[in-house]
């Protein structure tokens, strides 16, 4: 047999095998894991589109607010900035100390001034909408969220279903009994996996950098796609299927190893959540290594949070893109070459199972 009918096998093994990826009542909980950040994104854009149309309602001058210093008194604040669009009274401690707060906004900063005793404290202003730091927080939700978590148990139910779901439901023997190789099976399994996985997540990654983007000033969204936006896109969504590559490989030969998958799933999560403290070689056997280092906006991590807490969310030395789509093919080519020896020398009893 030519390796083209082969190709041809392993096309219609994954064919067959999609369906019940896809479909499988095991699989609804899979994309709710990679439609979750949208739906996130999407809350916070709703609220910043009715924030913004409610204060747009009442703008004071930045030039005003920004006249107004500690020692103000709250007449002054209100002769020269009006009435606030929100304000709040408290009294709290023995003598019943009022606090007042007042808000304001300028037509792109909203504006908290804090009052005790009818005299300012404290004045604080940020963005409403702010396209730097919904890109900060979109790379805090994908590195930690998508590539630690939603990835990772989104691989581990594809995957270790593959073969270990026939095992379960008593119909791996069909599969051995067609007439193709079990290589070729292992292959057209493992297609499946990754085109499941692969447009499961890295659409879900897609569509939350769109909807992340959504709420933003045309003007500066237009800016960001002409400048780096299509570029970070194509990164994150390459990030996305590389690790459901490297991830799916791992579950693919642990489902035909071993007949517990929490036991695998808790080993090989302790490990992705340790490399990045471990020596740069050991770094090297991680998925997450590798799938970390295309991501285009690193972690935000405050320079005040633990030693341990920044290690383990920026590893030391992330390696070059080229060395690291070079570290994902490698290691997955090794483990899928480990599962065709196992494939190959597999015997089916469902009385152990």
């Amino acid at each position: 047999m030519n390796s083209m009918f082969r190709l041809k096998q392993t096309w219609i093994i994954a064919r067959l095998q999609l369906k019940r990826v896809f479909f499988s009542k095991r699989s609804f909980w899979i994309f709710f894991l990679a439609l979750l950040p949208s739906i996130i994104f999407l809350v916070h854009g709703i609220k910043i589109k009715i924030d913004t149309r409610f204060m747009s309602s009442q703008i004071t001058p930045a030039a005003v607010l920004e006249s107004f210093s500690n020692g103000t008194s709250e007449q002054d604040v209100l002769k020269n900035a009006g009435n606030p669009l929100k304000s709040r009274v408290y009294k709290f401690g023995p003598q019943k100390q009022t606090t007042r707060h007042m808000t304001y906004y300028d037509g792109k900063r909203q504006w908290n001034l804090f009052f005790r005793d009818g005299f300012m404290y404290s004045k604080r202003s940020r963005l409403v909408i702010d396209l730097h730091e919904d890109r900060e927080v979109y790379a805090a939700i994908f590195q930690v969220y998508y590539l630690r978590m939603a990835i990772f148990f989104g691989c581990l139910g594809i995957f270790m279903n593959l073969f270990r779901g026939d095992m379960m439901d008593k119909t791996l023997h069909f599969w051995f009994l067609a007439p193709a190789r079990r290589e070729v099976l292992l292959a057209g399994k493992y297609l499946a996996g990754i085109i499941a996985a692969v447009s499961i997540f890295a659409a879900g990654a897609v569509l939350s950098y769109f909807i992340m983007l959504w709420p933003n000033h045309s003007s500066q969204v237009t800016a960001f796609w002409q400048d780096q936006g299509f570029n970070n896109l194509f990164s994150y969504a390459s990030s996305a299927a590389l690790a459901c590559a490297g991830y799916g490989s791992v579950f693919l030969a642990s489902g035909l190893i071993l007949k517990n998958p929490v036991l695998p799933a808790v080993v090989i999560l302790f490990w992705e959540s340790v490399s990045g403290i471990l020596p740069s070689l050991l770094q090297k056997l991680s998925v997450l290594h590798y799938a970390q280092a295309l991501c285009p906006v690193p972690v935000p991590v405050d320079n005040s949070a633990p030693l341990l807490f920044r290690l383990l969310l920026s590893p030391a030395e992330p390696p070059s893109v080229i060395t690291a789509v070079a570290g994902f093919v490698i290691v997955t080519a090794l483990v899928l070459w480990l599962a065709s020896y196992i494939v190959r020398h597999l015997e089916i009893d469902y009385n152990t199972e």
